[in-house]
């Protein structure tokens, strides 16, 4: 039996879904196949020889080694597009939130004294000082269309907004699911004259420190900027100098910090994106099933440390093996499996340009013994083999 051990609580259907496929599933296991994790930094986690994957429920995996991992042939799944509807739901908030100052109303409300008189008088004195602009007809630049940034471009759409669009990665598929009335633009320049501004593209390289003091200081004064992406895509030194300078004219973020509490003009929720019922149950199944997956069948898919590799269902032996990604070591494999007069059915490999490490899953006519497996695994690029052996009737 597989053994998962929990770095975080999930719901019990998940569970179910676990211990239905066979799988023990606990936070107190040692050795274990799985991890399964939800929102822990694991930067500096021990993994032991066992661990087969990582299962992240959810889209960010910035607290998790990803480079160490992949050089032990050790996957790690996230899971795109499961709470890409609860954080556009969110989304709809900051909007409203970005245009007036309703937590500022809110608090007056909450502070207010009735020793002073009625509240429906006085407030009609004073809520003028929280108004601020509609969102139909302005501008609102999308940065990332993927599962979040789509639907979040579409539901502008039919607010009533002037909607453009830039993600340099665009998938053909992603394309087609985005309103004809969101105008794609090929360069962030083109979002400088922007009323709004909002974030739903992945941490990366290219992304850290993407809204800073040079972005800033071309875009339109007064402008409106939400962040459901991640917190270092925004300088927040550079964000702070702008809210105090007026280009900025609120900043809306899910990811709170010491240096911007308290701040005129920033509202702030705790990282409450993908937290709905709904979501953490979508993400944590969809975890679940992709890492069941790949522990009984081989096939990789949403991981974000090697490429998508699928077989259809078949009751053959599969070879799992993860090796480096340099010239003549395909054959190599091959070699081994023939000389011991076995048949390769079926092969698929995969490789990404970010991380050294490929992955070759291949279905053998028989199983493989552990004369084989060791001849796989002495092999001079080979990190890692597992065997999954034929399924019976």
């Amino acid at each position: 039996m597989y053994k998962v051990k929990t770095l975080n609580n999930i719901s019990q259907s998940c569970v179910g879904y676990l211990r239905e496929n066979g799988f023990d599933i606990g936070d107190g296991l040692e050795s274990p196949e799985v991890i399964f994790v939800r929102a822990l930094n694991i930067l500096d986690y021990e993994f032991g020889p066992e661990l087969l994957c990582i299962a992240r429920a959810g889209i960010g995996v910035n607290t998790i080694p990803l480079a160490r991992c992949a050089e032990k042939g050790i996957v790690v799944f996230n899971t795109p597009g499961g709470n890409a509807n609860g954080v556009k739901e969110l989304f709809l908030f900051g909007l409203g939130m970005a245009c007036r100052d309703i937590k500022g109303a809110m608090d007056w409300v909450d502070d207010f004294d009735k020793s002073t008189g009625e509240v429906s008088k006085v407030m009609e004195k004073i809520k003028a000082q929280f108004a601020g602009p509609e969102y139909m007809g302005k501008k609102i630049g999308v940065v990332g269309m993927g599962n979040v940034g789509r639907i979040v471009a579409n539901a502008c759409v039919n607010l009533g907004m002037d909607v453009y669009g830039y993600d340099p990665f665009l998938s053909v598929d992603a394309a087609w699911l985005i309103s004809n009335q969101v105008t794609k633009v090929d360069s962030l320049s083109d979002l400088y004259d922007c009323d709004f501004l909002t974030l739903h593209c992945p941490l990366t390289d290219l992304t850290r420190n993407l809204v800073n003091a040079d972005y800033l200081a071309h875009m339109k004064d007064g402008v409106r900027i939400i962040n459901y992406a991640r917190q270092q895509v925004v300088n927040e030194e550079d964000m702070i100098a702008a809210l105090e300078s007026g280009k900025v004219a609120r900043y809306v973020t899910d990811f709170p910090t010491n240096n911007l509490i308290g701040r005129k003009n920033v509202v702030m929720t705790p990282h409450l994106g993908g937290t709905t019922h709904e979501s953490e149950e979508n993400c944590a199944i969809m975890a679940a099933r992709q890492a069941v997956d790949y522990i009984k069948n081989g096939n990789i898919v949403n991981s974000v440390n090697f490429g998508k590799a699928v077989m259809s269902p078949s009751l053959n032996a599969r070879l799992c093996i993860f090796h480096k990604n340099v010239p003549n070591v395909l054959a190599g494999l091959t070699s081994s499996i023939s000389k011991r007069g076995i048949n390769i059915e079926n092969m698929v490999n995969a490789s990404t340009k970010e991380y050294p490490i490929a992955y070759t899953m291949l279905e053998l006519g028989s199983d493989a013994d552990e004369e084989l497996l060791n001849a796989i695994q002495n092999q001079k690029d080979v990190v890692r083999v597992r065997a999954i052996p034929s399924k019976q009737i």
